[in-house]
């Protein structure tokens, strides 16, 4: 969230050569900031956590990949003066870009709201959810976190990004995977038993 538009801002001295940031690099560099911000909003505002601590090794772990990989790594090669970004000029594609960015983010939200009504504040219980997505896959929030990403691929037209994508669905697939697992196991036949974990059609 701090990191991209860091390195945005300061283009003019990390790239000296660089000129002024295409449309497609501004945009990438608010779709990604935004994207973050409204997951620290969620954390804030929406979720409930059945467990108050997660596990220390953790701390290493999620920065490294949320720092430096979606961080770092991201912004330093999309805000180059010679990166995809700087020359990507198709509307079609900033359009489509925007519109799975908006689509996913959502979604997602929608669906993190639907998570949140199943669970008292401070309570453990847990509840089958229904609603927008879930009749498609088990966890229709990492569908949706995964189609607001391709937007942002889409816009940044880097490599980097792909590499963060292609990470991140892979954690969520194994994530889904469990979820399905837990559900089928927690509800018995109450549970509509679903093929798909996360993409529908495909895993």
């Amino acid at each position: 969230m701090l990191i991209h538009p860091l390195i945005y801002f300061l283009r003019p001295y990390l790239f000296p050569s660089a000129g002024p940031p295409s449309t497609a690099q501004t945009l990438s560099c608010a779709l990604i900031a935004v994207h973050f911000l409204k997951r620290e909003l969620e954390t804030l505002f929406v979720h409930r956590f059945s467990s108050a601590t997660m596990p220390f090794t953790n701390v290493f772990k999620n920065s490294a990949h949320y720092w430096l990989l979606a961080g770092a790594n991201i912004a330093f090669w999309t805000y180059k003066t010679n990166a995809p970004a700087a020359t990507l000029t198709n509307p079609l594609i900033i359009f489509t870009a925007l519109v799975l960015y908006t689509i996913g983010e959502l979604g997602n939200l929608s669906t993190h709201l639907t998570l949140r009504g199943l669970r008292s504040a401070g309570g453990a219980e847990r509840g089958i959810p229904k609603g927008l997505g879930f009749d498609w896959v088990t966890c229709p929030n990492y569908m949706f976190e995964t189609i607001a990403w391709v937007g942002m691929l889409l816009m940044s037209f880097s490599l980097s990004t792909l590499i963060f994508v292609i990470v991140a669905v892979g954690q969520m697939a194994v994530w889904a995977k469990k979820k399905e697992s837990r559900y089928r196991k927690e509800f018995g036949d109450k549970y509509s038993k679903k093929k798909f974990g996360m993409i529908p059609g495909l895993f």
